[in-house]
């Protein structure tokens, strides 16, 4: 395990009981934590990516002023709903908040999760040409934002300018060379990961998996990333991939944690169903450091990425959420080999 990062979902309610009331809460909020993550030596602050709802929804602002207030720390999503982007809009966003970090964008896209409302991308304006469904249409729009990101001229440039064209066809600018090779895409299946591979996206892998075998969450995730590396060497991409898993893990050092979390020491796996598919969720590891790991060192999927994830509770607040990072990045994670 290379690195370890937090992934949150921003939710704001306006309730007694959340820390974190409304959408300027949950912006401002989730800066102040990627600083604080960047000085307890985390190394990636991810966001979540959500429409018509009480949560993080268009990302680039967010990105850019973590970006700006941070000088280390990876800065990316989990992940983008493609079905909702203008590629070509999305390449100037994404350019532009990567050139502000330094180059640290890690970006994560994929067709994207069940809705708040029915069909809620036909509202952006999107609908799927005739023949093709959503995700075809999520995947049709993330081809042409690859190709955008190339930074290769396709557009017929005026011949009477306002301003001055480089010969050649134009590119949308800006451009920020290397993005490319940091675009990851959320998979939900094997098969989608061995897609994943065929596009030379890298895996990111969250908490559930959308099928069932019948084994263990983390030996599914497990197979789900051997499947992948397997599809990206038969493809003979040049470069080494990455793969991250995400997870629930609250090691329980006090009071605090214990009135959290203590009733989750016995969580198991779930499986239910998404959009009428049979799912597997993984479970929350809560416990005592030693417990802790001594469970993590058995996560196949933990052991067969470079990056880990975790899923942070928002609400309860930066100064907790940073409490949490720390005791995982203090107590549990250089017994699993980090750093």
């Amino acid at each position: 395990m290379k690195r370890i990062g937090f992934l949150s979902f921003g939710h704001w309610t306006p309730s007694p009981h959340s820390q974190t009331q409304s959408a300027s809460d949950a912006l401002l909020q989730s800066i102040d934590l990627a600083v604080a993550a960047e000085e307890l030596g985390a190394d990636g602050a991810y966001f979540r990516v959500h429409h018509f709802a009480n949560q993080l929804s268009s990302p680039f602002p967010l990105l850019a002023a973590v970006g700006a207030r941070t000088s280390r720390i990876e800065v990316g999503t989990g992940v983008i709903d493609m079905r909702y982007e203008n590629p070509l809009y999305m390449a100037e966003d994404a350019a532009s908040a990567d050139l502000i970090s330094g180059g640290r964008l890690q970006l994560g896209i994929s067709r994207g999760s069940p809705e708040q409302v029915i069909d809620g991308y036909q509202y952006f304006g999107y609908v799927p040409a005739e023949g093709a469904d959503h995700a075809d249409m999520a995947r049709e729009h993330t081809r042409v934002f690859l190709e955008v990101l190339k930074g290769e001229g396709f557009a017929k440039p005026n011949p009477h300018p306002m301003f001055a064209n480089p010969p050649g066809l134009l590119r949308v600018e800006p451009h920020s060379d290397g993005l490319r090779e940091r675009i990851w895409w959320g998979a939900g299946t094997r098969k989608t990961a061995e897609w994943t591979a065929e596009q030379e996206m890298n895996l990111m892998s969250s908490t559930l998996l959308a099928e069932d075998t019948g084994v263990p969450f983390h030996q599914l995730q497990a197979e789900q990333i051997e499947r992948f590396r397997k599809a990206w060497a038969d493809v003979g991409h040049a470069r080494e991939p990455r793969v991250s898993v995400s997870r629930s893990i609250f090691p329980i050092v006090n009071d605090l944690d214990r009135s959290y979390f203590g009733r989750e020491g016995n969580s198991q796996d779930q499986v239910g169903f998404i959009d009428g598919s049979k799912a597997r969720f993984g479970k929350t590891y809560a416990g005592e450091p030693e417990q802790l790991i001594e469970q993590l060192a058995q996560d196949e999927a933990i052991a067969a990425a470079d990056t880990l994830l975790l899923t942070i509770p928002n609400q309860l607040g930066v100064d907790y959420c940073a409490h949490v990072l720390n005791s995982v990045l203090s107590d549990i994670a250089p017994e699993l080999g980090w750093r």
